[in-house]
């Protein structure tokens, strides 16, 4: 009986480590080649993203590179089943100053586009693209202040429309040289224009390679208010940003 016992226990062990190594592995195959979370910790992409938003990214819209796979593993260059990106997509790349950090912006300019922000008006290939003042963003700040932010409704080109917000009249940013975008490479902005570090900002960002394109988000599965932690589960019923969830990019 002893015998039998320290057999079945035995069994019982291995099992319960093949399941796991099932479970992880179809983790791995999942997050590799389907959808990847991310996490929101920057307000640049506001008010479409906000700071405490977990999404979903596919990483099959853009077919797969080196940085597709964890810690940059794969036995090829460039990309393979590849799909390009449609203007007006929200993407995750790597940052091409260290091919290492994660950033999430939309993208504005294809290969080949000439991008120019006029007294804060988007031109892509010499023409503004049509922008309309809808309201204010309401933003309260740490100490209970109440702050309204512009906001717009920008139409690509190609018809996609999106919300913007303009913090700063004659911004930093606001009035820029014209850029052009080379060969296989994308120019990314943030919808939160006067708090963005992005693809105006050559030295940090720049021009995007096509390689660099992780996936394209998709939804918002989860929210939580930004000074919260999202382990404090108690708190949820009231931190939690229930009329987010499910939101689609």
């Amino acid at each position: 009986m002893s015998q039998s016992k320290e057999k079945e226990q035995e069994g019982g062990v291995y099992e319960t480590i093949k399941v796991i190594a099932q479970a992880l592995l179809l983790a791995l195959v999942v997050r590799t080649f389907l959808f990847q979370p991310f996490f929101i910790p920057s307000g640049s992409m506001k008010d479409t993203l906000l700071i405490g938003d977990y999404l979903f990214v596919s990483k099959y819209s853009y077919g797969y590179s080196k940085y597709s796979f964890p810690f940059g593993l794969a036995p090829f260059d460039g990309r393979v089943w590849s799909s390009a990106p449609e203007r007006g997509d929200i993407a995750v790349f790597k940052l091409p100053k260290d091919n290492s950090t994660d950033y999430i912006k939309r993208v504005i300019g294809l290969p080949g586009d000439e991008v120019q922000m006029i007294n804060g008006i988007l031109h892509i290939n010499g023409n503004a693209v049509e922008r309309k003042r809808i309201d204010d963003y309401i933003e309260k700040d740490a100490y209970g202040n109440i702050h309204k932010i512009p906001r717009y409704v920008e139409t690509l080109p190609n018809g996609i429309s999106y919300q913007t917000l303009d913090i700063t009249t004659n911004g930093s940013l606001d009035n820029t040289p014209v850029y052009h975008v080379p060969a296989d490479r994308y120019f990314m902005m943030g919808d939160n224009r006067d708090n963005s570090q992005d693809s105006r900002v050559l030295s940090e960002v720049g021009y995007v390679p096509f390689e660099n394109f992780i996936g394209r988000a998709e939804i918002i599965f989860f929210s939580i208010e930004d000074d919260q932690p999202a382990w404090m589960f108690w708190k949820w019923p009231w931190t939690v940003r229930w009329d987010r969830l499910g939101d689609v990019l």
